[in-house]
């Protein structure tokens, strides 16, 4: 009997992990399908790498110790390129539940946890993209950064905790407000707080008391924390990654449980 109850169990996590996979490859294919997406999604870190971060580097007006700023510079890039994609992937299942694709979804016997789960896999292939983007340009400014198979397997999961933790956090709010008015206006309001209110371009140390506490909250914080340390020669680490991961797959754990509650409420 409790060996029937272990292979049980095992099938179940199977079927659970096989359904997420095909989700999120259903999701790869809209990218895969459209390239010019990664290339309109390169502009933005190219200005911010190469206009603001070299202008910055030049007047070294924000202390970075003997971190140049433009390597401190480029992981909050990297971050801020994946929380820019992230935060508006719930549009989508918005779009999908006016052309009847979510309905579909929930008609079939796939856990909701695991349509929300393979969603934010697909979001999380979107991140990788946009890192192979940044590391180009880091690499063609002289960034020092870590070659070692350790730290790019810890760049590419904390790249994909903090998709998975945006998109779902942006299907949160496209299941509450519908639609996709609404959700734009709330997605631009969020972003850049989100963005300016962590160590992506300034260090925790030269915030006023009250932004020090913001950022101790925003996930973004501890994703920057990370990428600084795992991807540059020497970076500098507030929190430690070990723990930065931790916070990170934590609040994903928790986005994932409240979007699977909320999703069949998107075609209320």
């Amino acid at each position: 009997m409790q060996r029937l109850g272990i292979i049980n169990y095992f099938g179940a996590v199977t079927n659970f992990v096989g359904k997420t996979l095909t989700i999120a490859e259903l999701e790869a294919r809209k990218l895969h399908h459209d390239f010019s997406e990664l290339l309109t999604r390169a502009v933005q870190p190219a200005l911010w790498l190469l206009i603001f971060g070299e202008v910055l580097a030049q007047i070294r007006a924000i202390p970075t110790g003997n971190l140049p700023y433009i390597d401190f510079m480029a992981p909050g890039i990297l971050a801020q390129s994946v929380l820019f994609i992230a935060i508006f992937y719930g549009i989508a299942i918005i779009w999908e539940r006016d052309l009847g694709i979510v309905h579909k979804f929930l008609a079939t016997p796939t856990p909701r946890s695991a349509l929300v789960l393979g969603k934010a896999l697909s979001a999380g292939e979107r991140g990788l993209a946009q890192a192979l983007i940044v590391y180009a340009l880091a690499l063609a400014l002289g960034v020092g950064l870590r070659w070692d198979i350790v730290s790019l397997v810890g760049v590419v999961v904390v790249i994909i905790l903090g998709s998975a933790l945006f998109s779902t956090f942006s299907l949160i709010i496209a299941c509450l407000v519908k639609t996709r008015e609404r959700f734009m206006g709330i997605g631009q309001i969020l972003t850049m707080p989100l963005f300016f209110a962590s160590n992506a371009i300034y260090p925790l140390s030269i915030m006023p008391n009250w932004l020090r506490i913001v950022s101790q909250i925003n996930p973004l914080t501890y994703e920057v924390d990370a990428l600084r340390a795992l991807m540059l020669v020497n970076g500098p680490t507030v929190y430690g990654v070990y723990f930065d991961v931790l916070f990170l797959l934590v609040a994903t754990a928790i986005n994932v449980a409240v979007a699977a509650k909320l999703y069949p409420r998107v075609v209320i």
